[in-house]
């Protein structure tokens, strides 16, 4: 064994026993939240209520999933990388049981989230009886938990793929299982969260008149159940796919070049930059913590620049001590810094101390018309910084990386993603403690435990929104980046093919090209469709939760009065959310994979590559709207309800709800699932460039 072939073993084994770190610091994170004291009945009756709910759904959601991985894995067998007819079964067995590990590593994913957040809203709520430090600590621990086990369990499955098969087209299938499981787990993740969060704000707070978390509200389990199974078990998802994708990218061009020059040296670092993401990670939840006077939102926020930091040190020594090329190292330090400016952009326009939120209130003294013009507005201007980001760390990693040699641009801008993605332990960790501090407020409310606890709950859960804007930029960002680094992938495999077959290589796409151009408004308009049919999954849904809500209060006699004893039918609505969800996830996923199967059958490669582009951009465009519009409508209702331009239960106080109504869909929906969708769609494209090389009408 070569001292560069060492190299790679080394970075490999190191990354495993770096994941298996992780997974200790998840378990030690995991026994120190479940040890926390809780003895209050009512929130234990209600949590187990929420946990029981969260996992029936999943359990059924996995089961529907199940039946289409099966499907997929044999069909992949039979076509992937090619044909199995053209005699290389070994080459579609690994691609078929890569793709199936893809799917359990997801779903254990979404699993483990469900089970520590189930446990960590009950610890959250019952500390805020003694203060915010314990409360906040529960929150972020459980949250934490969920940000090692997810980044853990993906670079030890990328690690694990490429040590097993030493092939890269193996770790693509690997990734569109992790994809695939996460395009349909957030989708109907989000369709669940968002009919019952619709539903209970519009009847219990519109309608009526009463608070949030009402136990009258029959919706109300629903909407707390909605949290876990869609903000924490399809985000851990969408963020596991996130991370395998930009690994998986970053080493297929990685692999193509040491090919090309010799060595193993850019696969090794690509390792060795992940590993040190991921322990920059551990020391930054592990040491994270807040004063009993300080503020949630800057204790998370001090927390993610202080893993930046040490991911910064920590890969510019490795960078000196491996002899790795400097100008890669800048090309993740670019893509980290703009994940940051991409993060700062949208708090600006999603914060409730800025002016953005407080125009926005202003309006809704007009009237809900005025909500939803100025929120769309504001939204749509939200685009700008974060697609000019995306655009500057993706030109400027290019333009760098670029004198290192052929090959080398694309994958200064996938090491763009890696490094962007380098603290997703921590983001992931912020980005869980949103739900769980939610589900806590609630908690609190329905266990009756003063106002001062709910006081407290309430400042977590603000912080939690605020963060949450930073961290949806980071993952959109991530993803931005990500799909531009699997284009590259794309070109890689598709030139790999082509010199295979005696075919031309190709070396970009011309949208002059009448093919390219077809392919380029195709994949633009995938995103908007895609959006409707989930938003319009989420209405239909809402419009039955109503009804049952409507029944329930008409039919049970002194719920509406809350009279002692008489309690709603929870489960009935929780009911109508999981069977609702169920029926709705499967036909957007669909429709993205056969759109682009149509594309390539017809145009080839040049129309696949032009479908890229144009799925990109405009899924970017549109995540980042959705995103951004549905945060900035939620923190309007916030800000209202804290008593300003009217405060609660004022016509201001109405429209803003309205307002928070629409953008539910919108930016725990539509938006977050974009991202999956057009990552969804670049693998597709990758798996499948030899048969589209091969067989189409007009490429």
């Amino acid at each position: 064994m070569s001292k560069l072939e060492f190299n790679v073993v080394f970075f490999e084994v190191v990354s495993i026993i770096i994941s298996i770190l992780a997974f200790g610091a998840a378990f030690w994170l995991y026994k120190w939240v479940a040890s926390q004291p809780s003895s209050n009945k009512r929130i234990a009756e209600v949590g187990k209520l929420i946990r029981n709910g969260a996992n029936t759904f999943l359990a059924k959601e996995y089961k529907t999933l199940s039946r289409f991985c099966v499907v997929a894995a044999i069909v992949i067998f039979i076509f992937l990388p090619s044909p199995i007819w053209n005699g290389h079964p070994l080459g579609n067995i690994l691609m078929a049981v890569s793709y199936l590990f893809g799917t359990v590593f997801s779903g254990i994913a979404g699993k483990v989230g469900i089970s520590i957040a189930t446990i960590a809203n009950i610890k959250s709520a019952e500390a805020s009886t003694k203060g915010i430090k314990p409360s906040f600590m529960s929150g972020f621990r459980g949250g934490a938990v969920m940000g090692m086990a997810v980044v853990g369990s993906s670079l030890l499955g990328v690690t694990l793929v490429l040590l097993l098969t030493d092939n890269t087209t193996a770790l693509l299938g690997f990734s569109f299982g992790a994809s695939s499981m996460a395009l349909f787990a957030k989708a109907g993740g989000g369709i669940f969260t968002k009919t019952a969060d619709i539903s209970a704000d519009l009847v219990g707070k519109v309608e009526l008149g009463i608070p949030e978390d009402d136990p009258r509200n029959p919706a109300v389990i629903a909407d707390n159940v909605g949290d876990n199974v869609g903000d924490v078990a399809g985000m851990g998802a969408d963020l596991f796919d996130s991370n395998v994708a930009s690994m998986a990218a970053a080493l297929v061009m990685a692999a193509a070049i040491d090919k090309v020059k010799g060595g193993t040296i850019n696969v090794s670092m690509v390792f060795c930059y992940a590993a040190i993401g991921l322990l920059a990670s551990i020391i930054g939840v592990l040491t994270a913590k807040m004063d009993e006077k300080g503020s949630p939102t800057k204790a998370l926020n001090s927390n993610t620049y202080v893993t930046m930091i040490i991911f910064g040190v920590l890969t510019a020594l490795a960078t000196v001590v491996f002899r790795f090329e400097w100008r890669i190292w800048f090309a993740s330090a670019i893509g980290l810094f703009v994940g940051f400016i991409i993060g700062i952009a949208s708090d600006y326009f999603t914060d409730d101390t800025k002016k953005p939120v407080h125009e926005v209130a202003k309006a809704s003294g007009s009237g809900p018309a005025f909500t939803i013009l100025s929120g769309v507005s504001y939204g749509l201007m939200s685009t700008l910084p974060s697609m000019i980001g995306i655009g500057i760390s993706a030109l400027a990693a290019y333009k760098i990386c670029a004198p290192l040699g052929e090959g080398y641009a694309m994958f200064g801008i996938s090491m763009a993603a890696v490094g962007m993605l380098s603290i997703v332990g921590m983001i992931i960790s912020n980005d869980a403690y949103g739900p769980i501090v939610d589900n806590a407020r609630g908690l609190v409310e329905m266990g009756n435990l003063g106002d001062k606890a709910l006081e407290i709950t309430d400042s977590l859960d603000s912080a939690g929104n605020t963060v949450k804007a930073v961290t949806k930029g980071f993952s959109i960002g991530a993803a931005g980046l990500t799909v531009i680094a699997l284009l590259g992938a794309f070109i890689s495999e598709v030139n790999g093919a082509a010199a295979e077959i005696g075919k031309e290589l190709i070396t970009g796409f011309d949208i002059l090209n009448p093919t390219v151009f077809f392919g380029l408004l195709f994949g633009a308009a995938i995103p908007p469709v895609f959006s409707a049919m989930l938003m319009l999954g989420v209405d239909r849904n809402a419009q039955r939760m109503v009804d049952e809500i409507h029944r329930q209060f008409r039919e049970i006699p002194g719920l509406k009065e809350g009279k002692k004893g008489v309690v709603p039918e929870y489960e009935k609505c929780i009911a109508i959310a999981t069977s609702g969800a169920l029926k709705e996830l499967v036909p957007a996923g669909l429709m993205t994979i056969f759109a682009t199967l149509i594309v390539g059958f017809i145009g080839g490669v040049q129309a696949i590559g032009g479908f890229i582009s144009g799925n990109i951009v405009s899924g970017l465009i549109f995540a980042l709207f959705m995103s951004n519009a549905g945060g900035l409508w939620d923190n309007t209702k916030k800000y209202v309800e804290a008593g300003n331009n009217g405060g609660k239960n004022s016509e201001t106080h109405r429209a803003a709800v309205v307002g928070d109504t629409v953008g539910d869909p919108f930016k725990d929906t539509a938006g977050p699932s974009i991202n999956t969708q057009i990552t969804v769609v670049s693998l597709v494209a990758s798996l499948t460039a030899t048969i589209f090389l091969t067989f189409n009408l007009f490429g």
